[in-house]
């Protein structure tokens, strides 16, 4: 009882470094990218391990899509998971809503030739043709692979819907969507403390993640029934996973947030 209790004597800090995050989105993940110094795990970013354990996998689920199409990496930020999937896919093309990001990502993948990147905002209503440009300028027409990795999350139940709606035409008759979500049961408060927030300490990446980003929420089957209808997707597997942090308390191990993941595939009319 003691020690729950002494958990929320965590809320005040909570609300006063949330209180500094940009209100706008854009403005706020742009920002972040912008303020990041290094990546991998040792650097800023909460959400990149520095490692290929956690793509590893979901190959089994991965490696049932279509491996001659390329892949789209939804929300690639650095573009890590875009270099390790372009390892398995003949061309990995990563997006994000954030330019800061994507320059980044382009940094970091120099001299990779089967991987490029490009501005989206993938709930757009233009977002399938900002797709088709980025893959054509990369050597590629037609329907392609989609990888999200921890993007659903921190949208609202329209955004989800807008991104998902703007994948159809992405995926076609030959492509699907592997993604894996936060899926945390707990509270906000739960959350930071599971990656060892306390009152008197809260880790670098964590901190710089509360300070500049908006609220997370979380994306389980409910979600994903909601966002990816009947009516347009087949749901292919589903089933729990764990998303993994760079090393927070063990400098020699990610921490690990619990997950979940979906294979789907468009709905093709009769």
């Amino acid at each position: 009882m003691f020690s729950a209790l002494k958990k929320y004597l965590l809320i005040p800090r909570l609300i006063r470094l949330s209180s500094a995050a940009p209100k706008d989105p854009l403005t706020a993940w742009d920002k972040y990218w912008g303020n990041v110094r290094s990546t991998g795990a040792t650097g800023d970013v909460l959400w990149d391990s520095g490692s290929a354990h956690e793509l590893d996998g979901y190959l089994p689920r991965l490696l049932q899509l279509d491996p001659t199409l390329p892949i789209v990496d939804v929300g690639c930020g650095n573009g890590s998971f875009t270099r390790l999937l372009a390892q398995h896919f003949p061309h990995a093309l990563g997006l994000d809503y954030s330019a800061n990001a994507v320059d980044r990502a382009r940094q970091e993948a120099a001299g990779i030739t089967t991987a490029s990147f490009a501005v989206c905002d993938l709930t757009a209503p233009d977002a399938a043709r900002t797709v088709a440009t980025a893959l054509e300028a990369a050597g590629w027409t037609g329907n392609a692979n989609v990888f999200i990795r921890g993007v659903l999350h921190v949208l609202d139940r329209s955004g989800q819907a807008s991104l998902a709606a703007n994948l159809l035409p992405v995926v076609g008759t030959r492509g699907g969507v592997f993604l894996a979500e936060t899926n945390f049961p707990g509270t906000p408060v739960d959350y930071v403390s599971h990656l060892g927030a306390t009152r008197k300490f809260i880790p670098a990446p964590l901190e710089g993640a509360i300070r500049g980003l908006p609220m997370p929420g979380r994306f389980g089957a409910a979600q994903r029934a909601k966002a990816f209808p009947t009516s347009d997707w087949n749901l292919v597997e589903e089933g729990s996973t764990n998303i993994e942090t760079r090393p927070l308390s063990n400098p020699s191990s990610p921490d690990l947030i619990p997950g979940y993941y979906a294979l789907l595939r468009a709905r093709q009319p009769k």
